[in-house]
């Protein structure tokens, strides 16, 4: 009986495609932006990254590990093989496919405002002025476009979105410029100090890829296959209802294009 059941498990090891790779796909994200990368009370990775990473991980037949990094460490910790891929709702832009390269797009956002009941911005025209002051997130999608739109404000580049928030609160800054969702979610939290302006400041919106070392062709294709898969299969929309309903209906009522 012993015996059987030691053939069994074998069998099932070797069957099985996450343990048939040994070699672990090592997924780096800031587990700082709920609820696409989060953690539970207990310190476990959860959110929609980390549910698309396991899925992908199942796709690729390998064991998923999720590495928690500082977002202006993840480039540096991909391209020194620290991980294997990045999913932490990265978009896409040409100054980061210098150095690593994308996936096709699995998601948009754009960026938006949040400022406070006092500032008097009412659009990001308001913004390019002297003596504005702007509060971005190093490194961010946010920090590119206020560097490059908007020189005339005073920028406040800070390495926490919740020391941005903070800025915004006690009026030492007009704006915190990041995207939608987070933006919604501060708001939400701060209800009485902030005010959300969530129409997207650009005309374009900004596309999420997963992010891998360049000249890997074999790992991208893969990537991809499974991206269009997921569209096609539910899975977004499953992820999108899980984590997303109230703001997707947000979404719906401003006339704001949704995340997937």
């Amino acid at each position: 009986m012993l015996l059987k059941s030691f053939m069994s498990f074998v069998l099932l090891f070797a069957l099985n495609p996450v343990f048939a790779n040994a070699k672990p796909l090592r997924v780096g994200m800031e587990l700082q932006y709920p609820p696409f990368e989060m953690s539970t009370k207990d310190g476990t990775p959860s959110g929609i990254s980390v549910d698309l990473a396991k899925a992908l991980g199942k796709y690729l037949g390998r064991k998923v590990i999720i590495e928690n990094i500082a977002w202006d460490g993840l480039i540096p910790s991909l391209k020194t093989k620290k991980i294997d891929i990045i999913i932490s709702s990265m978009t896409i832009t040409n100054e980061r496919k210098k150095v690593i390269d994308f996936s096709i797009p699995y998601a948009q956002a754009n960026l938006s405002i949040l400022t406070n009941p006092t500032s008097g911005v009412k659009s990001v025209k308001d913004l390019n002025q002297k003596g504005r002051v702007i509060a971005v997130k190093k490194g961010t999608t946010g920090n590119i476009y206020a560097m490059e739109h908007l020189k005339k404000a005073k920028l406040l580049i800070l390495d926490k979105e919740s020391s941005a928030v903070l800025e915004v609160i006690q009026k030492r800054a007009d704006a915190f410029i990041y995207d939608q969702l987070t933006v919604y979610r501060d708001w939400e939290h701060h209800k009485k100090t902030t005010v959300a302006l969530l129409k997207p400041i650009t005309k374009k919106p900004g596309y999420w890829g997963i992010a891998l070392r360049q000249n890997e062709p074999k790992l991208k294709k893969k990537i991809n296959a499974f991206i269009k898969k997921a569209k096609s299969d539910g899975t977004f929309d499953k992820l999108a209802y899980k984590y997303l309903k109230n703001i997707k209906k947000t979404f719906i009522r401003l006339n704001i294009p949704f995340f997937f």
